[in-house]
């Protein structure tokens, strides 16, 4: 049994939160939203658990992806302050990233197939931090997958999944990075599909337009989205967003 989630996203690029879109991160610009008049992460992050009641984010450390100098102080902060729970991807590619990272405390590390070197720090990752702590970034572009390793350039993504479930990943992240800030709705038949071969949970990350978008993850078994543009704009309604969320998680499902 499993509540369904809905987990705003903070992309957080030269120490402020941007406004990400497609991936094309030399565009990236601050972050701007009727919710908050300010681009800086404890701002953010301290309006929507303070005031909105959001426990959960998702947090993208750019400059670690990009391999300058991470966030990292900034986000442990975050979670001892307001005590909220954090999917942080930090660009993990080495063995020697999984034990850093370890030492923070965060119970939810993204490893993303975009920085990954190879699969042995998969399996680190799970000897290390154990499988209820990773999660896997199938990280695509158009559906294409975007990897670094050489086992997985001539899969399909369906393949690659299935590889990562052997390896003892029971949670994944489906995130194209086209859809990534453009609000084109709906879900596609390829994460159909996985739902259908994967048995763990899967999370939506990119795309989301509106409550519907949400509603149809819901019905299909999906185990929750990351929000951005549709949230930070207005487009979808904060009031009415709390009232699905409410209505998630005085409910429980199968999946």
């Amino acid at each position: 049994m499993s509540n369904f989630k809905i987990i705003p996203v903070l992309d957080i690029l030269n120490s402020i939160c941007v406004h990400a879109i497609k991936g094309e991160r030399s565009q990236y610009s601050p972050l701007k939203s009727y919710m908050f008049g300010s681009s800086d992460p404890h701002t953010i992050i301290e309006t929507l658990h303070n005031k909105y009641e959001f426990n959960e984010f998702y947090i993208a450390d750019l400059d670690a992806i990009m391999k300058n100098h991470p966030n990292s102080e900034t986000i442990v902060n975050l979670i001892q302050e307001f005590d909220v729970r954090i999917m942080l991807d930090s660009g993990i590619s080495t063995n020697e990233d999984i034990i850093t990272i370890s030492q923070f405390g965060i119970e939810n590390i993204i490893i993303g197939l975009e920085t990954l070197e190879n699969l042995g720090v998969i399996k680190s990752a799970l000897n290390i931090l154990g499988n209820n702590n990773i999660i896997l970034s199938i990280d695509m572009y158009l559906e294409k997958v975007i990897t670094q390793i050489n086992e997985f350039k001539l899969k399909t993504i369906s393949e690659i999944v299935n590889i990562l479930w052997d390896l003892g990943v029971s949670k994944i992240i489906l995130l194209d990075l086209f859809r990534v800030g453009q609000k084109v709705g709906g879900i596609t038949s390829l994460y159909l599909k996985l739902r259908n071969e994967f048995n763990g949970e899967i999370y939506i990350g990119g795309g989301i337009k509106d409550l519907l978008d949400i509603q149809i993850c819901y019905d299909n078994q999906f185990s929750g989205v990351l929000i951005g543009t549709a949230l930070y704009d207005g487009t979808i309604n904060i009031q009415k967003l709390r009232n699905l969320i409410y209505k998630y998680n005085t409910s429980t499902r199968n999946i």
